[in-house]
């Protein structure tokens, strides 16, 4: 609602504002000079991550959890609250299937109230152990509804369909990213994905571990070129719903990620082979060609340049 029509600069909220998209998202809105209020519960985010902007005169921060309503005036709304890497969602599943579910409900409710756009961040986990390779956004995903990943994959899922919903229903200007594996500066070291996994590992020197033979594959789409895709799609005029897949599609075997860290970080680690996880997809791959032609979007950054920059921020955050 534009009550501050004289002022030009946006308001904008963040749920999930202190976690690693989020902290990214707020600096580059905020350099872009908007207005941002970050809601955080801070149960897998940290103020840390607020370091280089905690005193933004245009910066601010609310400790709020989305499965309980929020009334704040913004132009705005991005909705990343949820844990995303299933060491963190699946420590209190329960809570994790609330957070997407009702953290949607509580910020679709607040758009409606508003009448502003909200974007939705949604995961490439929707298409679950996918049978189509790469995956558009036509397809419905193979999703195990009662798995250990379930809590996730099928809250994110239901938070679709309530996105879907509220725009038929309710005219909601609705705009829903999958995201497809995204790494960067201010990943959670213990976040048990592979990339913080092997740059912490190479870094200690301790073994690097590789599920099955490595074969597997992930695409890995570096955090500026996604937060890149998340602003050009809000500032898009068109009615365009989505979903739209944001991810790279440069598609790497673990094997291949493993030896490119070891060859970064100059690290003597070993590779060491464990056995595959339950529902551990074999491929991941975004298509991107709607991103393409309705942003004008693509990853610019190469693996081995947002390799370099991730792992000197976590060199500096192991010496600190």
């Amino acid at each position: 609602m534009a009550h501050h029509g004289y002022n030009p600069r946006r308001r904008v909220l963040i749920t999930g504002g202190a976690g690693f998209l989020g902290s990214h998202l707020t600096e580059k809105l905020l350099n872009n000079g908007q207005e941002v209020i970050c809601a955080d519960s801070l149960f897998t985010g940290t103020k840390d991550n607020f370091e280089s902007f905690r005193d933004h005169p245009h910066f601010e921060f609310i400790r709020h959890d989305v499965t309980v309503p929020l009334q704040i005036e913004v132009d705005e709304i991005y909705n990343l609250a949820c844990p995303a890497s299933p060491i963190h969602y699946q420590h209190n599943p329960i809570h994790t299937v609330k957070t997407s579910v009702l953290g949607a409900i509580n910020m679709l409710q607040l758009a409606k109230h508003l009448q502003c756009k909200i974007l939705q961040a949604s995961t490439s986990e929707v298409y679950g152990s996918p049978t189509v390779h790469p995956q558009p956004e036509e397809y419905w995903g193979n999703v195990n509804p009662i798995g250990p990943r379930s809590c996730y994959d099928e809250g994110k899922r239901c938070a679709e369909t309530l996105f879907f919903d509220f725009h038929r229903q309710e005219n909601i200007d609705i705009k829903l990213v999958r995201i497809f594996n995204t790494y960067g500066p201010r990943m959670h070291p213990d976040d048990g994905r592979v990339v913080s996994n092997f740059i912490v590992q190479a870094l200690k020197g301790d073994p690097i571990t590789i599920y099955g033979e490595g074969q597997q594959t992930r695409s890995f789409c570096y955090v500026d070129d996604l937060i890149d895709g998340f602003i050009r799609y809000m500032n898009l005029d068109s009615k365009e719903t989505g979903p739209i897949n944001l991810g790279n599609p440069g598609e790497f075997t673990i094997r291949e990620l493993a030896e490119k860290i070891l060859e970064l970080t100059n690290s003597g680690s070993e590779l060491v082979f464990k056995p595959l996880p339950k529902d551990d997809p074999q491929q991941r791959r975004p298509d991107i060609t709607k991103a393409e032609a309705v942003l004008g979007w693509q990853p610019t950054i190469q693996l081995e340049d947002g390799l370099r920059k991730t792992i000197q921020d976590f060199e500096t955050r192991l010496a600190q």
